[in-house]
């Protein structure tokens, strides 16, 4: 059956809310090595904007795996037919599926005049190059800022805050970034931190002075 879909336009604009928030909205996507600080340094963020009179939102990878993108696992109360049609692994298309899904919403944030704040490995540069386009598609171009989170797989392993790398190491879960799975790092991301060299905090007020800067 087909279902006819058309866009309803707002009755307040894009332009309206970012008047209103005194800022412009975006996309700010975070990405990097599970362990590299991605989260850490997006929460610093998050709240240095916020202490700023800015108005955003973050998406963090793991919050998200517990309800728009959540598992196979969390969803079996709903039964095993919908629970495998909806839910979401961790296999290269489950993995795009969650960016896309992922893209879908920051978009829509930053259309709400947010500075929409991203926390996600999402290790495949084709992913990331869909949302950019994707989310600069459907808003302006310059929406999507993408910060590689650069720290050495070394660091990562001996940071391991959720024991995930020594899980992998020990053969108890497969497929992970880093260790037989691959990480596709940035060509030419707006940012590059490098959280080996600098603590967290220094590393966020890189990214608010870049956020700052852009706004003038």
């Amino acid at each position: 059956m087909n279902v006819d879909v058309y866009w309803h336009e707002s009755a307040v604009s894009r332009e309206n809310r970012e008047r209103l928030n005194g800022h412009p909205g975006c996309v700010v996507w975070f990405t990097g090595l599970s362990g590299s600080g991605k989260s850490t340094v997006a929460n610093l963020v998050d709240a240095k904007l916020h202490q700023m009179s800015w108005h955003t939102m973050l998406l963090d990878g793991d919050n998200i795996r517990h309800g728009l993108n959540a598992s196979p696992q969390l969803l079996s109360a709903c039964g095993d037919e919908y629970a495998q049609r909806f839910g979401l692994g961790f296999g290269p298309e489950d993995r795009r599926e969650n960016i896309r899904r992922i893209a879908a919403v920051s978009q829509l944030f930053a259309s709400a005049g947010l500075v929409t704040l991203t926390a996600f490995v999402s290790p495949y540069r084709g992913d990331r190059l869909q949302a950019r386009e994707f989310i600069e598609s459907e808003g302006r171009s310059g929406d999507f800022i993408e910060v590689f989170v650069d720290a050495p797989l070394e660091v990562c392993e001996q940071r391991d805050p959720k024991g995930l790398y020594k899980r992998a190491r020990a053969g108890e879960i497969t497929g992970f970034t880093g260790i037989d799975a691959p990480y596709e790092a940035p060509d030419s991301a707006e940012l590059v931190l490098s959280a080996g060299a600098s603590s967290a905090d220094e590393l966020a007020n890189q990214v608010v002075e870049y956020l700052t800067r852009r706004q003038t």
